[in-house]
């Protein structure tokens, strides 16, 4: 994970940075990635997207990821993460909202105090954290951010070439040669840098752990360790599983299908009772005591 760790500090860096000028980044950056995003699609379908093959397929294709992209971003601005003092929600009905089957995980749900504010990271970009109620569009931003990133470079490569004028072909485009080259070299670095970070997270969820839960849980398994036991995670219900629930699709949830639409779903929990492991009330290899954060503590 030192990798990771190379990236998120320096999206630390360039906050820090930003609201020491602007005193207030991140509406700032929230302005930056709408015209970076809207520029790059400009820049993709004048550019690059008249030239694909098999047009009646791509071009539908390259307008659902596009879709996604921006309404996933939109709503991970506008959603509210969620707070303890918040009333419980209720499901949407608007166009946007998908529909579910309640039924089918009983068996793995209980009541606990896994505090609603242990999933909240903060995100510059974004204007404000990430918690239980726009996660799921956060990381799916990620996701299709990485995808169209990567296949802007790969799709649009000899076009680049000709924007620097190594080629002798003559530029025919709207869009300015510059723009589309630095928008080039823009989605090289984000698709990097943003799949490193989405790596990270999709990490953490595999493994059922928040990154602050990443934390502890090291600690104690070097202390059941020392013990000759075993740490046990018992919100680890297995690397499908765990993707299942967080995504809220497969039995009991949403369809397969809304990961490839943006649309709203609520999360499987209230953000107070989570799924954890059949026969586990609490972690497996950890002592009264140990823990690192309080879970469990009804005064907080």
């Amino acid at each position: 994970m030192i990798c990771a760790k190379r990236v998120f500090r320096c999206f630390k860096t360039l906050e820090r940075w930003g609201n020491y000028i602007t005193g207030a980044a991140g509406p700032y950056f929230v302005a930056l990635a709408v015209i970076l995003i809207a520029i790059g699609v400009v820049c993709f379908f004048n550019v690059t997207a008249p030239g694909l093959s098999y047009p009646i397929v791509t071009i539908p294709i390259c307008v659902l990821i596009t879709v996604n992209l921006l309404m996933h971003y939109y709503y991970v601005v506008t959603v509210k993460p969620g707070f303890l003092e918040d009333p419980p929600r209720e499901p949407g009905t608007g166009f946007m909202w998908s529909e579910m089957d309640l039924e089918g995980r009983e068996d793995y749900t209980c009541n606990n105090d896994k505090m609603l504010e242990m999933q909240q990271i903060p995100a510059g970009g974004i204007n404000q954290c990430v918690g239980l109620h726009n996660e799921r569009h956060f990381v799916l931003f990620m996701a299709y951010l990485v995808v169209a990133t990567f296949f802007f470079c790969l799709a649009g490569y000899d076009k680049f070439f000709e924007s620097l004028g190594v080629s002798y072909d003559p530029w025919e485009h709207a869009v300015p040669e510059i723009m589309f080259a630095m928008i080039y070299i823009l989605c090289i670095v984000l698709c990097f840098a943003v799949g490193v970070m989405l790596s990270y997270h999709i990490y953490g969820i595999i493994w059922g752990e928040t990154s602050v839960e990443s934390q502890d849980h090291d600690e104690y398994r070097k202390k059941a360790k020392a013990r000759n036991e075993d740490f046990v995670n018992s919100y680890d219900l297995g690397k499908l599983k765990n993707l299942q629930f967080f995504f809220n699709i497969g039995e009991g949830g949403y369809s397969i299908a809304t990961l490839f639409f943006p649309l709203r779903l609520m999360p499987y929990t209230d953000g107070f009772s989570w799924a954890r492991r059949e026969g586990h009330d609490r972690h497996q290899g950890l002592r009264q005591g140990e823990e690192l954060t309080d879970e469990e503590d009804d005064g907080v």
